[in-house]
């Protein structure tokens, strides 16, 4: 009986991750790949990949907020709407109950105390480099949810995030003004006095909000990674974030209620408690909302229930000559050159290790990257100077240096000489056999 619940696992198990859904309906293709999806969250949510950056920016966000604020209020008060900053943040604190109120109220009279003619030219930099640094470590973030190593540069910094800060509050109050305006419109209050049509806009009141933080969502994941993220993955991705939002938030403000007990432990500390969980759980949302988007976009990163992934020696080089052979094969035959992504599905592998033996090739200067905004790889040097055993070779040396090699591993003359009998043996095998004769022979895409 004991053994009935493991191998129930992991049956499983085998059906998650080793079934192939290519051939399945699109029904149960579209399960299996949203189990894995959903495998994969919790699995980056139980290895504390996504809790640590939710912490991260919580202390980020309370050193930062009342700059960002002031910035914001700035912006908003050259359109004269400054004034819809307070019923903005009441309502992200809502959940709190009382005491959003109360934070809300310190937060505005914090940024209305904040004189932008006492700063000066100093403290006007350093509002800005706060401001700058909060959207830098949220950047940080989703750059590590996207497998992104290159943030964006110091000039683009300020470009975006400053354009961002600058457009962002007044396209969300006009958003929220125009939808005001348009369910208190006499025409819209003449249809309320009809059925079905004042069922409809009475759900079409109660759905807004999740659509403008759904909508919210959508922008931040499409515009915050330094890489290209689609629509439809940034829409599934902001979609589950604002119901979480929404759902949490009904939560967490029925715990508030029942809270009078944590209110009497922790006297004045309890506002402040409450509000930094609240923050926490904002961020983990807007993060966990991210991951899924990362996955929906990327499902050769499902491909294995771990996310620690390593790559054989022999993996490595059937890799290596496979990758370069394709790109070799699209430059001969005068084909468009492949992206990563591109190399990742012809090889069937997942996208951030096929990276890491395109690096190894690129540093030994096998192959290049166009300077185009979605960079393809080519050759760098003629295809008949390029040999397999070559290639072979820049794999298995990969992450050497003159500090760490093999010739400073102590052996003896008899494990020597094996090591140079496997190396001529695979020479002669391969008799210098070139990646130009790889691809002549025989297209690689076939």
């Amino acid at each position: 009986m004991s053994r009935s619940p493991t191998l129930l696992f992991e049956k499983l198990s085998q059906l998650i991750w080793l079934t192939e859904s290519s051939n399945m309906p699109f029904w149960k293709s579209s399960g299996i790949h949203t189990v894995r999806i959903l495998f994969a969250v919790g699995r980056d949510l139980a290895q504390g990949l996504l809790t640590l950056r939710a912490m991260s920016l919580v202390y980020t966000t309370l050193l930062s907020l009342v700059p960002l604020l002031a910035v914001s209020f700035s912006v908003l008060k050259a359109f004269g709407v400054h004034n819809q900053i307070e019923p903005l943040l009441l309502n992200l604190l809502a959940p709190l109950g009382q005491q959003g109120v109360e934070i809300t109220a310190n937060i505005i009279g914090f940024v209305g105390n904040m004189k932008v003619g006492i700063l000066g030219t100093l403290g006007m930099a350093l509002l800005f480099y706060t401001v700058v640094g909060l959207m830098q470590k949220i950047e940080s973030a989703f750059n590590h949810i996207w497998h992104v190593s290159q943030a964006r540069s110091f000039s683009q910094r300020f470009s975006d995030y400053l354009s961002v800060l600058m457009i962002g509050p007044v396209l969300v109050i006009s958003a929220l003004g125009m939808t005001g305006t348009m369910l208190n419109t006499s025409a819209v209050q003449w249809l309320a006095e009809f059925e079905p049509f004042g069922t409809l806009i009475e759900l079409a009141t109660r759905l807004i909000p999740y659509f403008l933080i759904i909508g919210a969502f959508a922008f931040i994941y499409i515009f915050i990674p330094n890489t290209k993220v689609n629509l439809k993955a940034a829409s599934i991705g902001a979609l589950v974030a604002g119901v979480l939002w929404e759902t949490l938030g009904w939560g967490f403000a029925s715990f508030i209620i029942s809270s009078a007990k944590y209110t009497a432990i922790y006297s004045a500390f309890a506002t402040l408690m409450f509000f930094l969980i609240w923050l926490y759980l904002g961020w983990l949302v807007m993060l966990i909302g991210s991951s899924i988007a990362f996955y929906v976009q990327n499902p050769d990163y499902l491909r294995s229930p771990t996310k620690d992934r390593q790559l054989s020696s022999k993996m490595k080089d059937r890799l290596a000559v496979s990758l370069i052979c394709h790109i070799a094969d699209q430059f001969y035959h005068q084909r468009p050159a492949h992206t990563v992504k591109d190399l990742a599905l012809l090889v069937n592998m997942p996208s951030d290790l096929v990276g890491t033996v395109l690096e190894a090739l690129e540093a030994q200067s096998f192959i290049k990257q166009s300077n185009d905004k979605t960079a393809v790889f080519l050759p760098a040097r003629p295809l008949e100077d390029m040999s397999v055993k070559q290639v072979l070779d820049v794999v298995q040396r990969a992450g050497e240096n003159e500090h760490f090699c093999p010739a400073l591993i102590r052996g003896n003359p008899a494990v020597d000489e094996v090591f140079q009998a496997i190396d001529h043996s695979i020479e002669q095998s391969i008799a210098n056999k070139s990646i130009k004769q790889l691809v002549s022979e025989r297209p690689v895409n076939y």
